[in-house]
């Protein structure tokens, strides 16, 4: 079974406990306006291209059949609208300026890689993180890649958005040892604004996750003039979740920025401002009113 990646971080340590290795996976349900991740948003492939980087060699002009790739007067020029995605200019290119996001990927050869840190994660408590673009839209992959790890004796996290079938959760509910779950906002209607979907399936499966005993941890990002004032209601929800392990107020930052940038993307969250550390913390000591577990940055 073949899944769709775009990136694996090694020596993670914001993405579940210990040292992880994190698995990117590509295709995602959500528009979050404050996206850090936009090169995993769509299923197919996409080039990146950062021209700071980029030296005019012209090695991608000879390789792209598409003439995607031109050097002119100017220096080297992009063609997003010409290009394929075949990623043969990744390949030569000698600044790494051109970046390809998304390759097929087998699990039976990825789990070699993802094992070469056994050691790791056997002495920090850690091992292997699914994340992405949202990885319950490659239920299928995911399924034979953690019940792989599982074989392994590695400890297995899913970070997901919650925004699917409740059916696919259960495809993978023996091989997960703990749900990175974000909850974004109670608000329907704050929700929708911020990710383009209602927020009803994610919190009816988070829900459903505590019936089945399943570890969660919850992330909550909180973006100023979004969701920053859904502390309240969040800490109320999160009271009757009694598999709760962990509690992540997760401040905005704009270091995506230059992604969007690189995919000749606008920036949704251009006009957000970066929040003050007070009122994360407060929202912080909200919750932890309510909860009975750590709630940490």
């Amino acid at each position: 079974m073949k899944g769709n990646i775009f990136e694996i971080k090694k020596f993670a340590v914001h993405d579940g406990d210990g040292i992880r290795t994190t698995v990117f996976l590509k295709g995602c349900p959500l528009r979050c306006k404050w996206c850090h991740n936009p090169e995993g948003l769509t299923k197919a492939p996409v080039l990146s291209y950062a021209p700071q980087k980029c030296i005019s060699c012209g090695e991608c002009v000879f390789v792209c059949r598409y003439g995607a790739h031109t050097i002119g007067a100017g220096g080297h020029e992009y063609n997003k609208d010409l290009c394929v995605q075949c990623g043969a200019c990744e390949d030569v290119c000698l600044g790494e300026a051109l970046k390809l996001y998304g390759k097929a990927m087998e699990a039976q050869d990825l789990l070699p890689k993802l094992l070469e840190d056994r050691a790791f994660y056997e002495n920090s408590g850690g091992g292997v993180t699914l994340s992405g673009g949202e990885p319950m839209m490659q239920v299928a992959f995911i399924k034979e890649l953690l019940s792989l790890l599982k074989e392994n004796g590695v400890s297995t996290a899913v970070d997901t958005s919650g925004y699917a079938p409740f059916s696919a959760f259960e495809e993978i509910l023996p091989y997960t040892d703990v749900f990175l779950y974000d909850i974004k906002a109670i608000d329907e209607q704050v929700h929708i604004d911020g990710t383009g979907v209602s927020n009803r399936l994610i919190l009816e499966n988070v829900k459903k996750l505590d019936e089945r005993g399943k570890k969660i941890e919850v992330r909550y990002p909180f973006i100023p003039s979004y969701n920053d004032g859904e502390a309240e209601k969040i800490a109320e929800f999160l009271s009757g979740i009694k598999n709760l392990v962990k509690v992540r107020v997760l401040p905005y930052h704009n270091f995506a920025q230059s992604k969007y940038s690189y995919l000749d993307e606008e920036y949704p969250a251009a006009h957000v401002k970066l929040p003050e550390s007070a009122d994360v913390e407060r929202a912080r000591e909200i919750i932890r009113q309510k909860v009975n577990c750590p709630v940490e940055e």
